[in-house]
C-alpha cells in the first residue's frame, strides 16, 4: 500500500436542489406535456473537495438532466463571493446524472426552453443556491483522508440502445464491448480513520428508468443508488456520476419503461440497486490507494468551424432523427423518424449540400432540421477540463458520448499522459451541454445519436485534439491559456407556466383521512393545500410515528415510499394527495407542510 507524509484533504457536503412541482416543463425529453405535479424523490446536490495541499478541485454530481451556461456561471459567481475566491471556473467540476424527470427552465438558450414555456427563476435559484451551498459544506468539512480506487464491472444494468450505429464501427474498437456495452465500474471511495465516509461511483448507463409519461419529480436510477447508500449512515455522501452513456438505456427490453420489468418505478429502483451492488462491492475491496495529488486544466472550446486534422465542423444544427427522439428511451415527435427515413427534410438537405459543398462536409449525411447555431438556441463554445486525482484521470466534456467515441478520447488522452487506458474516465454531463459525440462511423447511420452531433462528422475529432492537448499540458507541468468563455447569453423569456401570482387562498384541511393499514400496505391521504410552488420547501410531508410521548419522523418527500401529487380545480384550488408505504406497526401521522402552516391526519398501522 502506497505511504505518503502528505494526504489529501477531503470534505463533502451535500443539498437540496428540488425545483418547482407544479407545472413547471420537465428537463430531458422535451415533451411540452410532460410538467411538473408531484414529487417521487428529491434532486440532491453533492460535492466532494479534495486537496493535495497545493491545490485543489470541488467535484458536483447533481440529480439534474444537465447543467447549461447560465447556471455554471452563475455558480462560479456565487462561489466566489461566498468562500473567497477559493473556488473558481478553474478547480470546479459541475456535473449532472441526467435524469429526465427533473423540472426544467434553468438555462438562458432558447432551445431548452421551449418546452417549459420559458425561464423559470425560482427553480433556477434553487439549483444554483444547492449546488453553492452543497460545496461550501465540503469546504467546511475538510480533513485528512485516504483516497482508494477500486474497479469492476456490472453486466445487467445497460443495453445498447443504437447497436446498428455501434457495429459500423472497426472491430478493434468494439472488442472491449462485446454486448455493446461500456461495463466498467469503476469506484472512488474516501475513508477518514479506516471508516467509510463517502464515495463516488462512475458507471455508464441513462438516467431515463422513469418514462416521458411520467410527471413526478424523479432522480431516477442514479439519485435512488445515492439515496438507499445515504439512508444507511447519516455521515455518508454518495455519488453516483456519468461516464460516456451516450447509447446506454437501462430500459434492458429496449422499450420505454420496458425491463428488467414493465413498471417504470420498479425499473428506477432495480437498475439504481443493481450499482449500489456494484458500489457496495468495491468498497469492501482492498483497492489502490492513491498518491495525494491533484491537477487541473481546462480550456474553452468553440466547436463551430473548428479545422481538424480530418475536417472542418460546422455549425450547430439539430438532425430530423433527433425530432424523433430515441424510440428506446423516449420517443418524440410522430413526424419523424428515427434514421434517414425522413423524405422532406432528406431533400432539403440534398439540395442544400449541393449549393454548400463545404457545410456538406461537415454535417452530410444528417436530414437537416434546425439550425439551432446560427438561430442563437445553443451554445457554440464549450468548457473542457482534465482532472487528476493521484492516477485516476477525469477528460470531462459537456456532451452525451457513445462508448466507442469515449474509448477513442480516452485512449489518445491515455497515451499522452503515459497511463493506462483504465486510469483514464469519460466524465459527461460536465459543466455545460452540447448534446451528443459520435463516431464518424456512427455519424453515418443518423440515428437519435447522429443527428443530435451537433457541429458534424468532424466533431469527436476536435474534441479529441483539444483534450489531448490538456493532457500534453498536464504531463508536462505547463499551464495551458483557457482562451475565450462564451459570452453570457442573457436574453430569456419568464415562463408564467407553474406561477403562484394568482393563487387563491385555501385553508389546509384533511380531505380524505386514511384508515388502519398493515405494514407493507400503501397509506393514502388527501389534503386541501396551497400552491407548492409559493415558497419551495425542504419538504412537503412528513410522516411520524410516536414513540412515549413524541413524534420522530420516519419518511418525507425524498424518501422511496412516498408520493406527494398536486392536483387544481377550476376555481385554482389545490388537492394534494399523499401515498406512503407503512414501514412498521404503531400510531403514526401524516402531515402536509404548507407554506405558513401545516395539516395533520392521525392513523394506525398494525
Amino acid at each position: 500500500m502506497a505511504t505518503s507524509q502528505r494526504s489529501f484533504l477531503v470534505g463533502r457536503g451535500r443539498a437540496d436542489i428540488t425545483g418547482e412541482p407544479w407545472g413547471v416543463g420537465m428537463m430531458g425529453y422535451g415533451m411540452p406535456d410532460q410538467r411538473t405535479r408531484g414529487i417521487l424523490s428529491r434532486q440532491t446536490a453533492r460535492a466532494f473537495v479534495i486537496d493535495d495541499g497545493s491545490r485543489r478541485i470541488a467535484f458536483v454530481v447533481a440529480d439534474i438532466g444537465m447543467f447549461f451556461q447560465a447556471g455554471v456561471d452563475e455558480i462560479h459567481v456565487r462561489l466566489g463571493r461566498r468562500l473567497g475566491g477559493v473556488y473558481s471556473a478553474d478547480n470546479v467540476v459541475l456535473t449532472a446524472t441526467h435524469t429526465h424527470c427533473g423540472p426544467g427552465g434553468h438555462g438562458h438558450h432558447a432551445l431548452y426552453n421551449v418546452t417549459t414555456s420559458g425561464f423559470h427563476r425560482a427553480t433556477f435559484e434553487r439549483l444554483v443556491d444547492g449546488v453553492v451551498e452543497a460545496v461550501a459544506r465540503a469546504h467546511g468539512d475538510l480533513s485528512p483522508a485516504r483516497l482508494v480506487l477500486t474497479r469492476g464491472e456490472l453486466s445487467d444494468a445497460s443495453a445498447n440502445r443504437a447497436r446498428e450505429a455501434f457495429e459500423r464501427n472497426p472491430a478493434p474498437d468494439r472488442a472491449p464491448f462485446p454486448d455493446g456495452v461500456d461495463p466498467a465500474a469503476t469506484l472512488l471511495r474516501f475513508e477518514r480513520d479506516e471508516r467509510l465516509v463517502g464515495a463516488i461511483h462512475w458507471f455508464a448507463v441513462h438516467n431515463t428508468s422513469m418514462t416521458n409519461r411520467n410527471r413526478l419529480i424523479s432522480s431516477d436510477n442514479k439519485g435512488w443508488a445515492a439515496a438507499a447508500w445515504e439512508a444507511e449512515d447519516p455521515d455518508l455522501v454518495t455519488a453516483f456520476a456519468q461516464t460516456n452513456a451516450g447509447d446506454l438505456s437501462p430500459n434492458l427490453d429496449l422499450r420505454p419503461g420496458s425491463g428488467p420489468t414493465s413498471d417504470e418505478r420498479e425499473n428506477t429502483r432495480i437498475i439504481g440497486e443493481r450499482q449500489l451492488a456494484s458500489a457496495r462491492s468495491l468498497a469492501a475491496e482492498s483497492g489502490a490507494e492513491l498518491e495525494p495529488v491533484v491537477d487541473v486544466r481546462r480550456v474553452h472550446l468553440r466547436l463551430a468551424r473548428r479545422t481538424t486534422a480530418d475536417g472542418t465542423t460546422g455549425r450547430a444544427v439539430l438532425g430530423a432523427s433527433f425530432a424523433a427522439g430515441k424510440l428506446t428511451d423516449g420517443p418524440g415527435s410522430p413526424l419523424f423518424d428515427e434514421g434517414r427515413r425522413n423524405p422532406v427534410p432528406e431533400r432539403v438537405s440534398r439540395w442544400f449540400y449541393r449549393r454548400r459543398p463545404g457545410f456538406a462536409d461537415a454535417q452530410a449525411p444528417k436530414d437537416l432540421f434546425l439550425p439551432v447555431g446560427p438561430m442563437g438556441w445553443v451554445a457554440e463554445t464549450f468548457t473542457v477540463q482534465l482532472v487528476r486525482i493521484g492516477a485516476l484521470h477525469l477528460v470531462c466534456l459537456p456532451f452525451e458520448v457513445t462508448v466507442v467515441a469515449g474509448l477513442r478520447i480516452r485512449t489518445a488522452v491515455a497515451a499522452e499522459l503515459g497511463a493506462r487506458v483504465e486510469d483514464v474516465l469519460l466524465q459527461g454531463y460536465a459543466n455545460g451541454y452540447g448534446h451528443y459525440v459520435t463516431t464518424p462511423e456512427e455519424y453515418e447511420v443518423q440515428l437519435y445519436e447522429g443527428g443530435s452531433t451537433l457541429f458534424g462528422r468532424h466533431q469527436l475529432t476536435a474534441i479529441t485534439e483539444s483534450v489531448v492537448g490538456l493532457a500534453r499540458a498536464m504531463a508536462t507541468g505547463t499551464d495551458v491559456e483557457p482562451g475565450l468563455a462564451p459570452r453570457p447569453h442573457r436574453f430569456r423569456v419568464n415562463s408564467p407556466a407553474g406561477s403562484a401570482r394568482f393563487e387563491r387562498g385555501r385553508t389546509l384541511d384533511v380531505l380524505v383521512q386514511p384508515g388502519p393499514a398493515v405494514v407493507g400496505a400503501t397509506v393514502s391521504a388527501r389534503f386541501a393545500a396551497d400552491h407548492p410552488n409559493a415558497v419551495l420547501r425542504a419538504t412537503y410531508l412528513r410522516v411520524e410515528r410516536r414513540q412515549g410521548d413524541r413524534w420522530v419522523t420516519v419518511a418525507d418527500d425524498a424518501s422511496p415510499g412516498t408520493t406527494i401529487t398536486w392536483s387544481r380545480d377550476r376555481r385554482l384550488r389545490f388537492t394534494a394527495d399523499v401515498t406512503w408505504v407503512a414501514g412498521a406497526p404503531g400510531t403514526h401521522r401524516i402531515t402536509y407542510v404548507g407554506r405558513t402552516e401545516v395539516s395533520t391526519t392521525t392513523f394506525e398501522v398494525g
